[in-house]
């Protein structure tokens, strides 16, 4: 990955090439923003830079021993460490996914953790970044560099970490060795171990704007520039949904459907109806019941803009609008609180490994009463 291969961003690259050339480059580096932005295309570019032997016109030459080696995600001195799953209960390590990983890297970098868990086949399981991955990568930073003058520690999602991984790493951190650099990247830093987040430089990398949406958009799929226009004004800077959206990703297909069944399940009362909803939502494991919420909790927010009479500042697909032209008159002030506390408290309950079939009806009894208000 080249800085030319990421649209945008143009301060950001020269900031953190400016870092390189000046020698100034710290020892741990922290890319946060939304999902969807070039986080981790701006972390696996600054790690190709940091290691290529010919870097001109602010940029990695993409043609050295160590550039060729980095775009086949192979560089000896580069280790990667992202969400995992547990695998037949034994140790589980970034490396053992190695070959998914660099398959979902090729489909597009602009990282989602809906679309790594269909390469991880396990949508049950929840991944993190484990203390066997903190182990290895501690094991090889110990040794010298093979092939290049540093040694390179990419992570994506960083606030996955558990918390006995980030208090491993927390040394190495505090006191690395001069070759060393981590480069990590986080949508939610406030979920990042505090001793971790404090010893690290952090930038920030703001969501895309429409227009770059719609450039990603075109790059990755086969749609007219007013197709992918359409598809990004609804993104919210969000690359990685658009691209989904552009390419009807069926689970945000399923995610709009089970939202409209929930609602009229609801609004008729037919209870018979919302517990056979929740059993098929809850068999669909818990980061899809996660994501879920999170969908919810968005598309009450643009029912609430909508019905207040403000659409310019809606982002709905054109689905999704149809729905919500009869469906707003329902998302109003005495209840648009109410609903985003019981899609978000049922997100966090998922995620502390409540019954998701139970978190789903209960869900479900409680909007019948919200409705109504």
């Amino acid at each position: 990955m080249r800085f030319c291969d990421i649209p945008g961003h143009d301060n950001i690259k020269q900031r953190l090439c400016a870092l390189v050339d000046s020698g100034r480059m710290p020892h741990a580096l922290l890319l946060e923003g939304k999902e969807g932005s070039a986080k981790f295309a701006l972390a696996m570019a600054l790690a190709q830079y940091i290691q290529c032997n010919d870097r001109h016109d602010g940029d990695s030459c993409g043609q050295c021993r160590s550039c060729r080696q980095m775009q086949m995600m192979g560089h000896y001195d580069v280790y990667y460490m992202y969400p995992v799953v547990k695998k037949n209960s034994k140790p589980t390590t970034s490396a053992y996914f190695a070959k998914e990983f660099a398959e979902y890297m090729a489909e597009n970098p602009f990282m989602g953790l809906d679309r790594w868990q269909k390469h991880l086949e396990d949508l049950n399981a929840q991944p993190a970044i484990f203390v066997e991955d903190a182990n290895e990568v501690l094991g090889k930073l110990g040794t010298t560099a093979r092939s290049g003058r540093n040694k390179v520690v990419v992570m994506w999602m960083a606030e996955r970490m558990r918390e006995e991984a980030a208090n491993k790493l927390l040394k190495i951190i505090e006191e690395p060795y001069p070759d060393t650099f981590f480069i990590l990247t986080t949508n939610n830093p406030r979920a990042i171990l505090p001793t971790i987040y404090s010893r690290c430089q952090r930038v920030a990398v703001p969501p895309y704007s429409d227009v770059e949406v719609a450039e990603i958009v075109m790059r990755y799929t086969n749609l007219s520039p007013e197709a992918a226009m359409a598809i990004a004004s609804t993104a919210e800077g969000n690359a990685a949904r658009a691209i989904a959206v552009a390419n009807n990703d069926s689970a945000q297909l399923q995610s709009l459907d089970f939202f409209t069944r929930l609602m009229r399940g609801a609004y008729a009362k037919k209870v018979s109806e919302l517990r056979r909803w929740a059993d098929e939502l809850g068999a669909k494991g818990r980061e899809a019941n996660i994501n879920f919420y999170n969908y919810c909790s968005h598309l009450i927010r643009e029912n609430f803009i909508l019905n207040i009479g403000e659409p310019v500042l809606n982002s709905l697909t054109a689905a999704e609008a149809q729905f919500s032209q009869r469906f707003s008159p329902f998302i109003n002030e005495r209840n648009v609180e109410d609903l985003l506390d019981l899609f978000n408290r049922g997100a966090a309950d998922i995620a502390a490994n409540g019954n998701a079939r139970i978190i789903a009806f209960d869900t479900a009894i409680h909007i019948i009463m919200l409705l109504r208000r």
